[in-house]
């Protein structure tokens, strides 16, 4: 890839980076507004659907295996430490334990760990979308805008038919479209701007939203088919630029860290929580939504200083504190693809 390639990427870079601190303001704050500014599970479907489908142009099957290489390390330092405290603090063993490895479906959890694990459920729909993928791309590309709609029309039955189908079955409808939009991206279908396919899917997006509201208000996370209308306009729009970018130290930093953030800033936001519950700190309004992002932000850094280099290790990268400094010698080639997302 040239430079300007590689510039280019960094535009994909800042969605990702910008994705990643949304995720963490969202569950730290509860402000249903970021929703709608920025979609970012969405977005990151879709930046991942687009780099698996470069992956798998590249190593054909073999991506999965890649993909999951850089997924799971991380995975199971969080695991490893979650597991063995649940266990001695009373969860009974079974084999579904054992899901923690390879969390296809929702393995079990108690106690803190109910709340500290909630977000894992992002890596259960990503495992199964590349799972997929190497079954879908080719349909796509043989049937591009039915395997697109697909989806869409999945989640119009189960909403409008009122089905509670498993959680799997149904995030693969809210999110398969972004995964596929991402293929399209990928295959450089997205280039031009279609201002009325755009407009069509925001205004559908936002009067179902408007007159569909969740428990939380308009937080899309409550509107699976706002959700999913609404983010695909905003993903037409955003994948459809390709601005070129130098590099900056902190995108390099957030990308390679990402996934160890997303995975470790929801028990860090629940531990604090409770411990302002526990001595009688402010948690709600300015005060403690400030000192508690704050003290979530101190923790997250040392959290990736401590674990984050497994995520160089997965990737094939020599171990660093700190990403981006000095060139590094890679260990193996491994394409530069990362796994990210917020809710």
């Amino acid at each position: 890839m040239g430079n300007n390639g590689r510039m280019r990427n960094r535009y994909l870079d800042l969605l990702r980076a910008v994705a990643t601190l949304r995720v963490v303001v969202y569950h730290s704050t509860g402000w249903a507004a970021l929703t709608v500014i920025f979609p970012a599970m969405s977005v990151m479907f879709a930046l991942a659907g687009s780099m698996m489908a470069a992956s798998l142009d590249r190593y054909g099957p073999w991506a999965v295996e890649r993909r999951l290489h850089r997924l799971l390390p991380a995975v199971w330092v969080l695991v490893g430490v979650a597991v063995p405290s649940m266990l001695i603090s009373g969860l009974v063993w079974n084999w579904t334990i054992l899901l923690w490895a390879f969390p296809i479906q929702d393995p079990p959890a108690t106690g803190f760990w109910m709340e500290g694990l909630a977000a894992m459920w992002y890596l259960r729909d990503f495992l199964w979308f590349v799972l997929l993928s190497p079954l879908a791309l080719p349909v796509f590309r043989r049937f591009p805008l039915p395997t697109i709609l697909f989806p869409y029309a999945g989640l119009a039955v189960i909403t409008f038919a009122g089905i509670a189908p498993p959680a799997v079955v149904r995030d693969l409808a809210l999110y398969g479209g972004a995964w596929l939009l991402g293929f399209a991206h990928n295959d450089g279908m997205l280039t031009r701007r279609r201002w009325w396919l755009i407009g069509a899917l925001a205004v559908a997006g936002a009067a179902w939203s408007l007159t569909h509201p969740g428990p939380r208000g308009l937080d899309l996370n409550d509107i699976p088919l706002g959700n999913a209308l609404w983010s695909a306009a905003f993903i037409l729009i955003f994948l459809s630029i390709s601005p070129v970018m130098r590099a900056r130290r902190v995108l390099t930093v957030l990308n390679a860290r990402a996934l160890t953030i997303y995975l470790w800033h929801v028990p860090l936001i629940v531990a604090v929580v409770k411990f302002a519950e526990a001595v009688g700190l402010p948690v709600a309004g300015w005060t403690g939504i400030s000192w508690r992002l704050a003290v979530v932000a101190v923790l997250l850094a040392i959290v990736v200083l401590a674990v984050g280099w497994v995520e160089d290790v997965s990737a094939g990268r020599r171990p660093s504190l700190v990403p981006g400094g000095r060139p590094v010698v890679a260990v193996s080639p491994v394409a530069p693809e990362l796994v990210s997302s917020a809710r």
